[in-house]
């Protein structure tokens, strides 16, 4: 009866595994299907076992919001190989924004999976993450998976596989291999990535599975997460838990031809030509996948096509501006044999940009002091609007042919961002302060799209104003003094005024104000004419103050006299010195119109009174090294610009004034970099350090700073005297737990700053610890019960117990020393086994720490 009761046992539960052994591979997708952004279309694929009695017409989908739901299936598909095709479809409405993992657990999977250890037993677990947020606009749909999560290769031969992945929303997509998982989501116990000769790895950009090269024929499952990303964010993913079916053959795969990635102005038809041939003369089809192909307006179409062994296959897309987006399509190519025992399969990926068309006919024309723009509206109604970029001077730029919008490089910036495509122009005031007469103004328009794409970059349009007005030129120290400084102010006369209009007579009124920027101008004297255009301006603080000027040109006939135009505020270069030790910084200031490249810059020779130039600069900042403390240096810097026009002055030449400092030491030396080296036996801690060459040359002495706790207050422990000596040796301590830095004293008394603090810890050393046996037989070997050699201990309390659980000897002496004898009779203890608890009481870095032991020890005669 007994035999019998456990074989109908072992039958229910060889019927209860093989009811379980179903599960191959699973993913779920999900899609936003109404104006209710709460409401998704939930698509669970998994593929199963055929034979399997286990069939699933309803499975349990977790949303992640607290509820779950028993989803029926909607559709079964037998394929070959005993596999069948489930698909399970629901519409789910979540509660509000949110982040949901949606997740469906099933036991069990197949039997015999290689890499999963008693995978009947293991359920098949997958998760995909949904974001449901106001932030997120249009409301997002995962990525759709176009290849199936089964595939086959043979041992030794080098497996490819990619899931085709697909974003309707054109949001960017990245893969990784993670672990399969099991039950509540867990990483499945003993889960081994497959084995391979070389490598096992995916590529983040393509898709692209590599497993290089199977080792050993049977079924593996690999779990593959692929992420949507979008503006950098990361808004949703899916894991895919796939199987790989791996057989003993000699067969080898396809080969597809390279494929170069491309980009296409929408609008154009790409065509090409796919070829794949078999290197063991097999047949070969050839198919492909990919988001171009399933588009609901105007797809590309590539033609299946198979031959032996070679085979050719055309794509076809007329592409529409409906096509445009940032992230390019993804195409990907299979290859597919008919060999035996498997058919072996291919991918090749490529990617393909649909950019949009550059604006039309872009014209720049000068009126005052502002430039109009006008171009043709984009031929694609589905852009948002426009940008528009300008930049001094004509580059020349035309894009590559997947260049989309304006370069960094071209020295182009964005100046006005235009939200309909319906306004075909702008006109530039430079934010309403006005252009600069004298610059060559260039402009470049782009149209951009609703997810941020944007189109290839319009033809260069440049205009400059008419020069109907003066343009400032110089505004230069002539004389640097307190009180009788002299400035030199210039400018170019107007060239292209309308004296039929404005006949004249003319004068020129110059303003100065006291600062760089002008904010208090003042009338300080006037020419009439138009041909003199310099003018000296004396008796001025140029020592103090920098000097902005502002040329008004005005008509000057009776009864009408007016303003005509200005030139643009323009300033003196002011020089500024800040001393250091043997050396000083120079940096000037300026606001001028034109562009200042490079600057001179002059030191005075104090022997022989001349200035000489020392250096240059395309900055407006220079650092005189090599300087005597204590001693006066003079400077001026000569500025060397250009307007972009030409028939002007060029170069433009201006001066500052000059100033003078004296280098002195008050920068501290920097902190040396510190490391400690303890030596337990001597109970010592070395100290090196080493120093910034620029910051060691003054260097008279190093303070070593310490404290023997972690908590404490480090203090100077000692003082180096002598900068070439960069060791300390910590003795004469009772343990080297502790902290130190250290920092340096230079020859002017300026104090760094503490180096790193260096903590040192007892646990780099043997730390106290008793034996487990001791003979205190008189032979003078063993004869007592001690520790063995230690460090940093400051006392101990040691109790050792009999077996009955009486104490028989106690101290507080670290060296304990028992001889075996009972501790209130002096009797010896009989041989066998005691007992000890011990508290330790070590010199830590945290301070005194007490650490308990305890053990036993064997006591033999």
């Amino acid at each position: 009866m007994k035999r019998l009761l456990l074989f109908i046992l072992f039958v229910i539960l060889c019927i209860s595994q093989t009811f379980a052994t179903h599960e191959r591979a699973a993913e779920i997708t999900y899609r936003s299907i109404s104006n209710n952004s709460l409401q998704y279309e939930i698509k669970l694929v998994t593929y199963t076992y055929t034979p399997s009695p286990a069939d699933r017409p309803q499975l349990e989908i977790v949303w992640g919001d607290g509820t779950s739901s028993m989803v029926q299936r909607t559709s079964k598909t037998n394929l070959a190989g005993n596999i069948s095709k489930n698909e399970y479809v629901t519409i789910h409405t979540f509660p509000g924004d949110g982040v949901y993992k949606i997740s469906m657990e099933d036991p069990n999977r197949n039997y015999g999976v290689i890499n999963i250890p008693n995978s009947v037993n293991v359920p098949i677990y997958v998760e995909t993450m949904l974001v449901i947020s106001p932030f997120i606009n249009p409301k997002n749909n995962s990525p759709q998976l176009l290849n199936p999560p089964l595939d086959m290769g043979c041992v030794g031969v080098s497996f490819l596989h990619n899931p085709g992945a697909y974003d309707p929303d054109g949001d960017s997509i990245s893969y990784k291999l993670v672990k399969c998982k099991g039950a509540q989501g867990l990483d499945i116990p003993g889960y081994n990535y497959p084995q391979a000769s070389n490598f096992v790895s995916i590529n983040p950009i393509t898709g692209d599975f590599i497993w290089e090269n199977p080792v050993i024929q049977g079924e593996y499952n690999v779990a593959i997460l692929i992420e949507e990303w979008r503006n950098g964010i990361r808004i949703g993913y899916i894991t895919r838990d796939m199987q790989i079916i791996i057989a003993s053959c000699t067969n080898r795969p396809p080969v597809i031809d390279p494929i170069p990635d491309t980009c296409i102005e929408a609008g154009d038809t790409l065509v090409f030509n796919v070829h794949a041939s078999d290197p063991d003369n097999n047949m070969v089809t050839l198919t492909a996948t990919g988001g171009p192909l399933i588009l609901s307006y105007f797809p590309a179409i590539f033609f299946p096509a198979t031959g032996m062994p070679d085979v050719n296959a055309p794509f076809y897309w007329e592409t529409k501006c409906e096509h445009i987006r940032k992230s390019p399509y993804q195409v990907s190519f299979k290859a597919q044999d008919n060999g035996t025992p498997v058919k072996l399969t291919s991918y090749k990926n490529m990617f393909i940009k649909v950019v949009g068309p550059a604006p039309k006919n872009l014209t720049a024309s000068a009126n005052g002091n502002t430039i109009e723009l006008n171009w043709n509206k984009s031929s694609c109604s589905n852009a948002v609007g426009y940008k528009i970029y300008r930049r001094n001077g004509y580059y020349g730029y035309f894009h590559g042919y997947c260049e989309t919008g304006v370069p960094a490089y071209t020295g182009y910036s964005l100046i006005k961002t235009i939200p309909t495509i319906n306004d075909t122009s702008f006109i530039d005031n430079n934010n309403g302060s006005g252009l600069i007469h004298g610059i060559d103004y260039c402009y470049i328009a782009i149209a951009y799209y609703p997810d941020g794409a944007e189109s290839y970059a319009s033809l260069e349009a440049c205009a400059e104003l008419k020069r109907d007005v003066p343009i400032i030129t110089n505004v230069s120290v002539l004389t640097t003094n307190s009180s009788n400084g002299k400035m030199f102010v210039a400018w170019s006369k107007p060239t292209e005024l309308d004296t039929n209009q404005i006949q004249g007579p003319y004068k020129y009124l110059i303003y100065r104000s006291p600062d760089l920027n002008g904010s208090n101008f003042s009338l300080i004297d006037s020419l009439s004419g138009m041909k003199d255009t310099i003018y000296t301006d004396s008796t001025i603080n140029t020592v103090s103050n920098p000097y902005n000027y502002r040329i008004d040109f005005y008509n000057d006939s009776i009864g009408n006299r007016f303003k005509i135009g200005s030139t643009h505020l323009a300033s003196s270069v002011y020089l500024k010195l800040l001393p250091a030790d043997k050396k000083i910084t120079l940096s000037w200031e300026f606001n001028v119109p034109w562009n200042n490249n490079a600057y001179v810059i002059y030191r005075k020779n104090n022997t022989t009174s001349i200035f000489d130039s020392i250096g240059w600069s395309t900055t407006p900042i220079f650092i005189d090294k090599g300087l005597t403390n204590e001693i006066s240096y003079c400077y001026y810097v000569k500025s060397i610009g250009s307007y972009s026009i030409t028939n002007i002055v060029n170069p433009i030449i201006n001066y500052s004034q000059e100033a003078c400092g004296i280098p002195i030491d008050q920068e501290p030396p920097c902190p040396p970099i510190l490391t400690v080296t303890p030596d337990c036996q001597t109970v010592t801690n070395t100290l090196n350090w080493i120093t910034t060459d620029s910051c060691a040359y003054d260097i008279l002495k190093y303070n070593i700073w310490y404290s023997p706790t972690i908590s404490g207050n480090l203090s100077v422990l000692s003082v180096i005297n002598n900068p070439v000596i960069k060791q300390f040796i910590h003795n004469n301590i009772i343990s080297i737990a502790g902290c130190y830095a250290i920092n340096a004293i230079d020859s002017n008394n300026n104090t760094g700053s503490l180096s790193n603090v260096v903590c040192i810890d007892i646990d780099s050393c043997s730390l106290y610890e008793l034996p487990n046996i001791f003979t205190p037989n008189g032979d003078g070997f063993n004869d007592v019960f001690k520790p063995y050699p230690y460090h940093f201990v400051e006392k101990i309390a040691i109790k050792i117990y009999n077996r009955w659980g009486n104490v028989v000897f106690e101290t507080n002496n670290p060296d304990i020393n028992w001889n075996g004898k009972e501790k209130s009779t002096d009797k010896d203890c009989s041989d066998g086994v005691y007992f000890y608890i011990c508290d330790v009481y070590e010199l830590r870095l945290k301070g005194e720490i007490v650490r308990q032991i305890h053990g036993s020890v064997t006591l033999l005669r």
